[in-house]
């Protein structure tokens, strides 16, 4: 499959590995590669990203996926439900905090050994990323895979990078019309369209 990435998605994998490192982290998450693709200057998705806005607003972005670290990784559906039962997960993880130290559910893979080859595995949240991004691209016609299938396959699966994305302005449907150049709101229509 890497055979078929674009310079840009291969950049983005690398730039993952790299805010792996940095982290102490052993593997290499969803979070990883989105904040990759928000470091790329210039292809389809960091255009795309541009014109909805996030890339102005990564400080914001990081915070909201620090929360969700913070959280235990529970999205705002999970959050939601638990609610719905009359559980507050924001008392729950306070008094779990207070207990234990902050950010005490913040997955922490510091203390897991390293493989041997010393290569950083991908999460299976991941993994499942970049096999949706050859999914997107092979469903559009596309003969390689960009940093565009990239984030799309991140705004397309449900977890916590999906909802930091959507609240962000970059839900999937946003992101779609963002890359055939109508804008965040969806104008443009067919002219758009025919200009692209």
């Amino acid at each position: 499959m890497f055979e078929r990435f674009t310079q840009e998605a291969r950049a983005t994998v690398a730039g993952a590995v790299t805010f792996s490192q940095r982290a102490g982290e052993d593997s290499i998450t969803e979070e990883h590669l989105l904040l990759s693709l928000l470091d790329q200057d210039a292809g389809r998705a960091a255009d795309a990203l541009a014109a909805l806005g996030v890339t102005g607003r990564r400080a914001s972005l990081e915070a909201a996926l620090g929360e969700a670290r913070r959280l235990g990784g529970l999205t705002k559906a999970d959050t939601q439900a638990l609610a719905g039962l009359g559980i507050d997960v924001g008392e729950i993880v306070a008094r779990i905090e207070e207990e234990h130290g902050e950010g005490a559910l913040a997955e922490d893979a510091r203390g897991r050994r390293r493989r041997r080859s010393g290569r950083r595995p991908l999460t299976s949240g991941a993994k499942g990323v970049l096999e949706g991004s050859l999914r997107i691209a092979v469903g559009r016609g596309d003969r390689s895979i960009g940093g565009e299938h990239l984030l799309l396959a991140l705004a397309a699966r449900p977890g916590v990078v999906a909802d930091v994305l959507t609240d962000h302005g970059a839900s999937y449907a946003a992101v779609e019309r963002a890359l055939q150049g109508t804008g965040p709101e969806g104008g443009g229509g067919a002219e758009a369209k025919a200009a692209g």
